[in-house]
């Protein structure tokens, strides 16, 4: 369905919708737009990640390559 014809057939349903259905999507509209909001990261999270990389370029973390990975996801099916 494209675009515009997805738009004609939300506002239908609106024009026609009663006050329960009008509330859903309103607290729909509302909690998008607060999850658009959200995707942004505080400067502790920024210090946490930055922190993170360096350990892992430093080779002091715990990670794993990929080949390790489905090793042991090999070994875990066995």
């Amino acid at each position: 369905m494209a675009s515009i014809d997805l738009r004609n057939t939300v506002r239908e349903y609106i024009d026609k919708a009663d006050i329960r259905l009008l509330k859903m999507i309103k607290a729909l509209a509302e909690s998008y737009q607060n999850d658009e909001q959200e995707l942004t990261l505080s400067e502790e999270q920024y210090q946490m990640i930055d922190k993170r990389k360096e350990a892992h370029v430093n080779e002091e973390s715990n990670a794993l390559t990929w080949e390790q990975v489905k090793q042991n996801a090999r070994n875990a099916a066995q």
